[in-house]
Parts: structure tokens; C-alpha cells; sequence
């Protein structure tokens, strides 16, 4: 059974809106979940925003009229679910020992494998725009990554760890990008939001009985707005996966990176210099480049 969108013909700039605002909502959140991290432990933060998520996001499924998933879907939220689990601990854990701007440069891997996966798994043809803006968009991500080095922005003997974490989370996040892409063709937005919330939180809660803490009223206050955050980007990037090929999305992922720099800036007083700054204008162009000339397939979609 796939999921029928109720436009079938979208102009190519009305997914590249809403996956943009999808990015930079999930970078707003990150950064609230670095605070909420920060205040009690990344553990709880991640149950603690799953379970908050799931019960906003129930009662409106339910009033859209949501179904139980036939077993086919079912087994997919659960299977994006065990890697969002693993690649959300992994990714929070580095964000917390390094700075994020640094942690969005290391997780670009990311895009470029997702990419290749997506050719492969997805059958996508990649076009060389795409290639070519998603290689502009690492080169900007190097330019601010090398000029951090040199001012000793990264120093990889007390932040390895932390390094270590976010690439290993990079990997995961490629894989869920192209989960994605197949999630969205066969789900609601709201679905996607509910089920992965839902599912993430019964994979954390294995782990409850030894890791969970009663976080602080401000704590709490902060998982709560980044379980907002989370399930309203969720939906807007799910919405746009569903009308646009993976390899036309991909690309913008590296606008995350400028609202790291800025949000890592204003919340944490990290530096934003001139190299960010140099780096963040070729990120931008490269995302331009890949979108430029590059029009969506349109998706037609039945109910079968």
C-alpha cells in the first residue's frame, strides 16, 4: 500500500521549502537538546523527547483518521527507528564534547554516502550536479574544518571520543536518509513523526531501569520544546521525501551547517569567524549548484 500525497504534481521549489525548513527546525532542536543534554544526561533527554513526542503526536493521528500500519510498513518504522535510536545517542553524545559547528562538519560524510546508497538501494540516477554541489558542499565544510584546526577549534586528543561518536553517527544517518525516502512513499508525515517517536522511546526504555534520571524543571522544559521541534521537522522532511528524489534533497543538508554555526554562536558563545563564514557561502552554493537545472521527477502515487 503506498501513500497517495493529495498534490501528485509539485513544483520542484515547494519540497525544497519545506526539507529546508525541516533542517533548520532539527537545528534548532539539536541545539536545545545539547542544553537539555548538557543540564541531565543525553540518555534521558532522548526517552524523555520520544515519549513526549508520541503523546502529542497520537491523539492527532488519531483525528486525521491514521490506521494501524499493514505489516510491511510496520517492519520499516521499526527498522528506521532502531537506527534513528542508535544514531541519535551516538550523534548527542559527540555534540555534547564538541562544539556544533564542529559536529555538523564531521556528520557532511553523511549526504555523500547517502548519495551513492541511494543509487543503489533506490534505484536513483545520480546526475552530476548533484555530485557536483554535494563536492562544493564538503569543500566549504573542509575550508571551516581546517581553519578551526589551525586555531585550535579541534583538538583530537581530548575530543576524540566525541569525534569518534559523531562518525560513527554520520554512517547511521545515511542510512536513515534513504529509510526515509522509502518511509515516505508508503506513509503520512504524521505517521512517519508518530511511529518513529513511539518506536525510539520502546527501544530506549529497554535501557530505562539502569540509565534513566529525573532530569531539572528547566531540563524538562527544554526536552519538552525539542520534542516539538523533532516532530514538526519530521514531518516537513518526510512531506518533501515523498515529492522529490533523494538526490534533488541530499545537497541541503548542508544548510545545517550555517544554522549550527549561528545557533553554537548565540547559545554557546562558540566563535563564528570569518573562515565559518567563508565556508557557510560555498555550502550555500553548492546546495544551489546541485538544485539548479535539476527538475523533481514528479511522483505519481496510487493507493493499490
Amino acid at each position: 500500500m503506498l501513500y497517495a500525497p493529495c498534490m501528485t504534481r509539485q513544483h520542484s521549489l515547494l519540497p525544497m521549502l519545506a526539507a529546508s525548513a525541516g533542517i533548520a527546525l532539527f537545528s534548532v532542536m539539536d541545539a536545545t537538546m545539547k542544553r537539555a543534554s548538557l543540564a541531565s544526561d543525553v540518555y534521558t533527554a532522548l526517552l524523555i523527547r520520544g515519549l513526549i513526542g508520541t503523546t502529542l503526536l497520537w491523539p492527532l493521528w488519531r483525528l486525521s483518521g491514521g490506521r494501524w500500519p499493514v505489516p510491511t510498513v510496520l517492519r520499516l518504522h521499526g527498522t528506521r527507528s532502531a537506527v534513528v535510536a542508535a544514531m541519535a545517542l551516538l550523534f548527542f553524545f559527540g555534540l555534547v564534547r564538541l562544539p556544533m559547528a564542529e559536529a555538523i562538519a564531521i556528520s557532511f560524510i553523511a549526504p555523500l554516502i547517502a548519495l551513492y546508497l541511494a543509487a543503489v538501494m533506490l534505484g536513483e540516477r545520480i546526475g552530476r550536479r548533484a555530485v557536483g554541489g554535494s563536492l562544493l558542499g564538503l569543500m566549504g565544510v573542509i575550508v571551516i574544518s581546517v581553519g578551526h584546526m589551525q586555531q585550535g577549534g579541534i583538538t583530537t586528543a581530548s575530543q576524540a571520543p566525541g569525534i569518534a561518536a559523531v562518525l560513527g553517527s554520520a554512517v547511521l544517518y545515511a542510512w536513515n536518509l534513504i529509510l526515509q525516502r522509502q518511509q515516505a512513499q508508503v506513509a503520512a508525515p504524521l505517521e512517519v513523526a508518530l511511529f518513529q517517536n513511539g518506536l525510539v522511546a520502546l527501544i530506549l526504555l529497554v535501557a530505562a531501569p539502569w540509565l534513566a534520571k529525573l532530569p531539572s524543571t528547566p531540563a524538562m522544559e527544554l526536552i519538552a520544546a525539542a520534542a516539538v521541534l523533532a516532530a514538526t521537522s519530521l514531518m516537513l522532511l518526510s512531506w518533501a521525501y515523498a515529492r522529490a528524489e533523494t538526490r534533488m534533497l541530499l545537497p541541503l543538508e548542508y544548510s545545517a551547517f550555517i544554522w549550527a554555526a549561528l545557533l553554537g554562536w548565540l547559545w554557546f558563545g562558540e566563535v563564528l569567524d570569518a573562515t565559518t563564514l567563508l565556508g557557510g557561502g560555498v555550502i550555500v552554493s553548492g546546495c544551489w549548484l546541485a538544485a539548479r537545472g535539476s527538475p523533481i521527477q514528479h511522483i505519481e502515487q496510487t493507493v493499490i
